[in-house]
């Protein structure tokens, strides 16, 4: 009877100190806690800059206070035809969401990025890191005119 009872508190005992050790196999560590702590410092994200131009034909651009219908229009019909190949209005896709774009580029920024995307993406520090956020998908070149760009602005304002 004492050697059944010893029994049960050993194999408890072994069970009890079975816990959450870190597994090595072959040199590898297996520790799922820093597996976690990886995941989130990749999802940091390019940071938001207002100030920066871009690298291009547009140093400045300033929007008037209302928007220019007909200008949108011809701008989202561009959009539809060539732009949602990458991207959605509202979610990431090849590039990134557009909505909200000049809360966090720079309206010449944007232009330069549409009318010179070669360049930025090799000498701008935001289209470089944009470039790595999404898998180094490179925004081609659809050699729109500089009107043609700005009524593609003009839309991005309206979402």
């Amino acid at each position: 009877m004492k050697r059944l009872i010893l029994l049960i508190a050993l194999g408890a005992f072994v069970a009890s100190c079975g816990g959450k050790k870190e597994e090595k196999k072959d040199g590898f560590e297996v520790n799922r806690t820093k597996k976690e702590e990886k995941k989130v410092q990749a999802k940091e994200g390019v940071p938001v800059d207002l100030d920066n131009t871009g690298v291009g034909p547009i140093k400045e651009l300033t929007f008037p206070d209302d928007i220019d219908s007909e200008m949108a229009a011809r701008g989202e019909s561009t959009f539809n035809s060539i732009c949602v190949a990458c991207h959605m209005v509202d979610q990431k896709m090849i590039g990134p969401a557009m909505k909200g774009v000049y809360e966090r580029r720079n309206p010449a920024w944007v232009m330069n990025m549409i009318l010179n995307p070669d360049v930025m993406l090799k000498e701008d520090p935001i289209a470089k890191a944009l470039l790595k956020e999404y898998n180094n998908a490179i925004m081609l070149n659809q050699n729109l005119t500089e009107e043609e760009a700005r009524d593609v602005a003009e839309y991005l304002r309206t979402l």
